[in-house]
Order: structure tokens, then sequence, then C-alpha cells
């Protein structure tokens, strides 16, 4: 299987053919941006049968693909709004995942408590969620009368309590869901390239014929051709289209999360409620053996270049609600695991006028051809086939070789496709050591590669991480295969172990370091450059500000939240 090998490459391998190839034929389509949209795009154009590369300044999902409220959900928000299309379309995005990929995209029940004069109330909110389920096809909520707190959501705030609406969507691994779309296009040929920085547009005949681009980790330069350049780069967006004068369209908005032990505060739903202070909606969910409570979405003024915090409004913000939601669990900062804060690439109205309300602005995607520069912003991360789709087609006066007559089917190749399990490993051996839903994650996270990673895994490197979903098999298999180029990679986004661990996962540096040494050849003074690099950016950037405030860290900028907007 030739293509099969693309994946097999190190970073350092791909960049080495991609500097070998680049006086070859021009390509058909480079894409810039690493996200969820880069790598739908990424695929959708390796299935359509084109010459693809993507390049990414830092490394992949490191923006708001690893940083979102991990919801894989069908738009009951739009279907509230009027917009039946884009609700369709999600609900039936969120159905195709949840299929293809179980246990990397799992269904996941929601709960909205019902309160007295508080708005929508039952009647209302059942009855969009017939309309909600009668497009997904199947009946997936009921209205709860009893025993709301003593099963469904126990310690739930009972005054005014009238009742609640059950209901399903789902939640995923956003890092790990791009890493498995890359790793798709990848066996179709495809290239993706991390730490690759796209400077300057270049132009032939007052047309974009290619990009300029810059290894961060070396400093080198050089120039690519391309038929078409697409955009895909989230909050920089603007970026290159400012290069030929175009406005500025993106509104960089800030979601932030707090997470929690699963035991100090246990969800069996994601619990939806709404704010005391602003009355905005938000939640509270269980997330890779643990809970997560989110979202604020506010202006995000700090630099870009500058990886996003949580700011100390925030924190005060989301215990404020979770603790009156929940007023017996009194939840601290002492109880706070870690925080993350993605920036939404949200395509604005009026991006100069900050008295506008971030709800105001829609959600929707947009693309924009400037003479071969194809941009993206905004939309869902539900539903990034489609917008992918809408790129493609857009670029379609470019691409002659386009094969949109491939592009139907199943988006994910099972990982029976590549290989028959009964001949690669003992059966009987899985099943004593890995759980059937384990079995379904690690296919659904590695594809075709799944029996790869686990033939050579003894039994101790496939158990899990302490109460984490990850074990040192997977992080083995990322060090040789995902291009991880410092611990931060590897502990951020190819496993979340940095996210649920405290102190970022420290007590497990002495068993991880060995497998770093390896796999990627670090030196001792390397391994500790890259942990004093890693705990840097756990406390500045995933930790709370108080606590980098204690070993003088630059604390992150308070916002005022008097207007925050819909998640």
């Amino acid at each position: 299987m030739e293509n099969l090998d693309l994946t097999m490459l190190t970073r350092s391998q791909q960049f080495d053919k991609l500097i070998g190839e680049r006086s070859a034929e021009k390509w058909d389509i480079i894409i810039v941006g690493g996200g969820i949209t880069g790598a739908g795009t990424l695929l959708m154009a390796c299935k359509a049968g084109l010459k693809a590369l993507l390049v990414e300044q830092q490394d992949f999902a490191w923006g708001a693909s690893s940083n979102s409220s991990k919801m894989v959900h069908g738009g009951l928000r739009y279907l509230g709004s009027g917009q039946y299309g884009l609700t369709k379309d999600a609900v039936t995005e969120r159905q195709r995942l949840l299929e293809e990929l179980p246990g990397l995209v799992d269904p996941l029940q929601f709960l909205m408590g019902h309160y007295k004069e508080q708005f929508p109330g039952p009647f209302i909110f059942n009855s969009l969620l017939t309309i909600y389920d009668w497009i997904g096809g199947k009946k997936n909520h009921q209205y709860v009368a009893k025993g709301i707190s003593d099963f469904y959501a126990p310690g739930i705030a009972k005054q005014g309590l009238q009742g609640a609406t059950q209901f399903a969507d789902a939640v995923t691994d956003d890092a790990r869901l791009v890493m498995r779309i890359l790793q798709e296009a990848r066996e179709l040929g495809g290239t993706a390239i991390n730490y690759l920085k796209a400077e300057a547009l270049l132009y032939s005949n007052e047309r974009i014929s290619g990009i300029k681009l810059t290894d961060n980790l070396t400093g080198d330069e050089f120039q690519l051709n391309a038929k078409v350049i697409v955009n895909a780069a989230g909050p920089w967006t603007d970026e290159l289209r400012e290069q030929f004068g175009a406005k500025k369209v993106i509104r960089p908005l800030r979601g932030s999360h707090l997470i929690v032990p699963a035991w100090r505060l246990p969800m069996a739903y994601s619990v939806s409620y709404f704010h005391p202070q602003d009355k905005r909606p938000i939640f509270a969910f269980p997330w890779e053996n643990a809970t997560v409570i989110g979202t604020t979405d506010l202006d995000h003024s700090t630099s870009l270049s500058q990886q996003p915090c949580i700011s100390q409004v925030e924190i005060d913000y989301l215990l404020l609600g979770i603790n009156q939601q929940f007023p017996h669990a009194n939840i601290t900062t002492d109880d706070v695991i870690s925080s993350y804060a993605g920036i939404r690439p949200v395509v604005s109205k009026n991006p100069n006028n900050p008295n506008s309300k971030p709800s105001d602005e829609k959600r929707e995607h947009s693309i924009w051809d400037d003479n071969g520069l194809i941009s993206v912003a905004g939309g869902k991360l539900t539903t990034f086939r489609l917008i992918a789709l809408d790129i493609l087609q857009t670029a379609k006066p470019y691409l002659p070789k386009l094969q949109r007559n491939k592009l139907q089917g199943h988006l994910f190749n099972p990982p029976q496709a590549g290989f028959e399990l009964s001949n690669e490993v003992n059966v009987n051996y899985l099943d004593n050591t890995l759980t059937q839903q384990q079995i379904l994650r690690l296919q659904s996270c590695y594809g075709r590669q799944y029996h790869s990673m686990i033939k050579n895994s003894s039994r101790k490197m496939l158990q899990p991480i302490a109460n984490t979903r990850t074990s040192f098999a997977e992080l083995s298999w990322s060090l040789q295969h995902e291009s991880v180029e410092h611990l931060d990679d590897l502990m951020l986004r190819r496993s979340r172990l940095g996210l649920l661990l405290a102190n970022g996962g420290a007590e497990y540096f002495p068993q991880i370091k060995p497998l770093c040494m390896q796999q990627l050849g670090w030196s001792e003074s390397k391994w500790q450059q890259e942990v004093a690099r890693y705990q840097d950016i756990i406390l500045q950037y995933f930790s709370l500000p108080e606590r980098a405030k204690q070993i003088n860290k630059q604390d992150c900028k308070d916002v005022d939240l008097s207007a925050v907007g819909e998640n």
C-alpha cells in the first residue's frame, strides 16, 4: 500500500521531500492552516484527486481546534433562529461522524432544567426538539418531571425547578479528530507539515501563483507554486488578505473553560443552564473522565501570536454560574486542574465597532475568492466536511483536474479496510487487555494504523495513564509518526494529558523522557529545554492566573464581561 507509507514519514522527512520537489510541477492546492477546516480541506482535496499540501505555522490544531468546547452538535441554536437548512446540515454531519468514528465521536446526553419564569419554557423547548429530532430521523429527547436532582443531575439547584428536558448531541477530542483527518489525507497522498509559516503571496499576471514560506524551526525560507491557495488560518485569515488591500473581517472572540476532576463534580449528562449574571447559556459536561465548565464569549485583544488564556474575570464568571446551578458543590479555584481558551474566527458584520455584542455576530462560515486566494472563516467543527466542499467548489475554476464525483461516500476508511485483524494481532490477547470501548476508540483515533500501533505494545503500555483514556503506547506511536517537535505537541494535542493531569502531567515525565529520547533522538539537554518550555506554557496559558503570578509570570489581561454574547 504505497500511499500508506506516507503516514510513516517524520516531519523532517516530509520537509526534505517537499524541498526536493519544489522545482517540480506546481501544486494543485496549498492550504494555509492546520486546524479542523484546513485538515478537512486537505482530505477532500486528496479525495478529489488533487496534489495537495497543508502548512501550519504552529502545531496542528494549535488554535481553536484543540481548545474548542468539544461539541459535535446539530445546531439547535440555528433552528431556534429559523435557520432550518443549517440545522439539517449539522445534524446530518453529526450522524455521519457518530457512525464513522465511534469512540472518538461519542453520543452525549444533555439536560436542560426548566425554572419558573425562565425562557424558554418546557413546551417551547420540547417543541423545538421535536423538529430537531425529526431532522435527525430519530427521537432523542424526553421531558423529565421527577427525580432530576436525585438521578439525572445530583445536586442541581431545586428552587423554582419545574422539570427538565433530556436531549442528545455528541462530543469529541477535537485535536485528535484533526490528527485522524490528517492521517486519512496522508494515506491518499496528501502532505501536511507543521511549524511552516506562510509569509507572503506570489503573483503572476495579477493572479495568485504561489506562496513564500518560512520554516519556523530552522528559519529557512523558500517558495512554492500552486494553482490555488486556500487561506484557512482561522483568526489569522485577515493577514494574507490584507496583503493586497482587503478589509479586515475577522472578529476574534475568546471562549475559555475550566477543567475539574470528575469526582469533584460528577456529571452523567451535559447540563446546560443560564448564567445568573447575563442569562447567557453555558454548560458543564463530562469529557475524557473529567468535567469541563464553559464557555465564555468575549472579544480577544491580545496578540494572536500569543497563546490565549483565561482571565480572572472569566474564572469568576464561570465559578459563579456553576455554583449557582450546583449550590452545594462549592467549586473553587483549588479544584481546577487546568484551564484552556480558544479563539473563534467569527466573521464580523462590523469588525471595527467595539460596541456590538458578540452574540450579534453570525457563526456561519464565509468564503472569498481574491484572484486565486480562497479564504474561509467562521463555521463550526461539526460541518468541516461541508465547509471543505464549499471551498473546493469556489476553487473549481482554478482546478480543472478536480474530480467531484469522488467526494461522496464514507469520509474515513474503517481499520478493517487495511488489514485482517486476526492475521496481525492475537484477538484473545486484545480481549483480555482492552475493553470493547477502548478498541473502538483506538480504531477511530488511528484508523488503518491501529494494528501497527498495538501489535508490538505490551499489556502495560496499552493500559490508560492514571484516570485518562490515553496509554503510553499511543504516546510512543505519536512520537514516531505524528510530527511531534515539542513536548507540548505531545502533551497538549497528540494527547490531552497536559489538561487532565495535575501540573501538566509532570508526575509522568520519568516514563515519558525515555520515549522522547528513543523516538525523537533527544539528548539530556534537549529534554531539559523542552520541559522548561512546556512548564512555562502550562503555567502561562493552561493554568489559573493566580498560579502564574506566584512565580512571576505575566498575568492574562482581564476584560469586561458585561457584553458577553451567546456561545
